[in-house]
């Protein structure tokens, strides 16, 4: 059964946050059989909705029957617990309920440990609801002492735990960043897929890629971050990264989870905010994608909005003339637009990459091949025993090769 709120002032009203919460718990593996909605100006301390309609809750249940209420909003540690006692049944919250998504879906070594760190965070200050034992003290191996009680014995394991998977979590980025290293021997310009989740980012990867990414109609359907090739019609060399989708509410134990993930969102050349034009509050989802983006540091990247379903939406939802100037209307399943936003994309990568004119010594093999590589090679001629060469590189590459190969010389026209 899922519950919702009604408060005054909020971004998304409460039968469309309560239908998303539907969605959310169908990719959980649960059975909604009814939902209910408290009007709140303020939520009440002890039970969140207030004692009267918890009693309204209790008798809705028992008629249903439900063996799970879900909240759409978040609940403090001694709520869960007095909504359990009062209702007679498991009480999670909408974070607890997209911590359980992600610990389904993760795939990856790093991002099972990510979402086990999330939720071990999640869990530690409502570890008194899971004991009723708690006057029992314990003793011998492993406790700290005889006045130590099982509470604060299942507190230090979890601190623990979190501890080793934050030392885990270390070495696994000390690995990106020797890989992230080793691509930037050949720097490639980063296309990075964002938007809220079921935007579309997978299918339109997949459009653009030919990368056999993993495609369903679901809620935060992928979540290991994928990279693949991204061919550009002047050929220059890009990589495409398709990252987890955001939504609304979203834990902030998984934004600290997932950061080194997002760090290459940050760390993006261009990033394809990708849209769901067929959703009738497809601009609320802008600004909760925004505002996720700004709290990870990647607001700065140059970003191109992608307007996907283009086909499927409404005709009082379609985007302004002044939307569209910033972004391209495509349809990922059909095809429709594709060409265009891939035209478009080299563009955006074009306007980060350098124009460089040089006189190469012809024994200098390695550095047109890098030219190769890692740009675009516009024009080549050879003379005076040098290689004349005109190319479009990334900034770092053409200061790499300056500093390896310091006989290079700028061209004469």
């Amino acid at each position: 059964m899922l519950v919702g709120a009604e408060r005054p002032g909020a971004a998304v009203p409460s039968a469309e946050s309560l239908q998303e919460l539907g969605r959310l718990a169908d990719t959980a593996g649960l059975r909604v059989v009814g939902s209910a909605t408290q009007a709140l100006r303020r939520p009440d301390p002890a039970t969140f909705i207030g004692r009267g309609k918890v009693t309204e809750l209790r008798a809705l249940r028992d008629r249903l029957p439900a063996d799970v209420v879900v909240f759409d909003d978040a609940l403090s540690p001694a709520q869960q617990r007095n909504l359990e006692r009062e209702l007679g049944c498991k009480v999670i919250d909408r974070s607890a309920l997209i911590l359980d998504i992600f610990a389904q879906r993760a795939r990856s070594t790093e991002g099972k440990l990510q979402v086990e760190l999330a939720q071990l965070e999640y869990l530690l200050p409502r570890l008194t609801r899971q004991w009723t034992h708690l006057s029992r003290l314990g003793g011998g191996v492993g406790t700290r002492g005889p006045g130590e009680t099982q509470l604060e014995v299942d507190r230090r394991r979890v601190r623990e735990r979190v501890g080793l998977l934050k030392r885990r979590l270390a070495a696994v980025e000390r690995t990106r960043t020797l890989h992230r290293e080793q691509r930037a021997a050949v720097p490639a310009p980063i296309v990075a897929l964002v938007g809220y989740t079921n935007a579309g980012k997978s299918t339109l990867m997949r459009r653009l890629t030919g990368a056999d990414v993993h495609v369903e109609d679901r809620l935060f359907a992928t979540l290991d971050p994928t990279t693949r090739r991204l061919p550009l019609p002047g050929g220059v060399p890009a990589l495409m990264v398709d990252t987890v989708g955001f939504i609304h509410k979203l834990p902030h134990q998984l934004i600290e989870a997932f950061k080194s993930t997002l760090e290459q969102v940050a760390t993006a050349t261009v990033l394809l905010h990708v849209v769901d034009v067929s959703h009738a509050r497809w601009r609320e989802h802008v600004r909760i994608v925004d505002g996720v983006l700004q709290e990870i540091g990647a607001d700065r990247v140059p970003t191109w909005f992608v307007f996907n379903k283009i086909d499927a939406g409404a005709e009082d939802a379609q985007p302004t003339p002044a939307e569209l100037e910033h972004g391209t209307c495509v349809s990922a399943l059909h095809g429709d637009g594709i060409e265009a936003l891939r035209e478009r994309i080299e563009g955006l990568v074009a306007t980060t990459l350098v124009r460089v004119d040089w006189a190469v010594p012809l024994g200098r093999g390695d550095v047109v091949a890098a030219l190769r590589g890692g740009g675009r090679v516009v024009a080549e001629q050879v003379r005076d025993g040098h290689l004349r060469v005109t190319a479009l590189v990334p900034p770092t590459l053409a200061g790499r090769l300056r500093k390896q190969a310091p006989e290079i010389r700028n061209a004469c026209n």
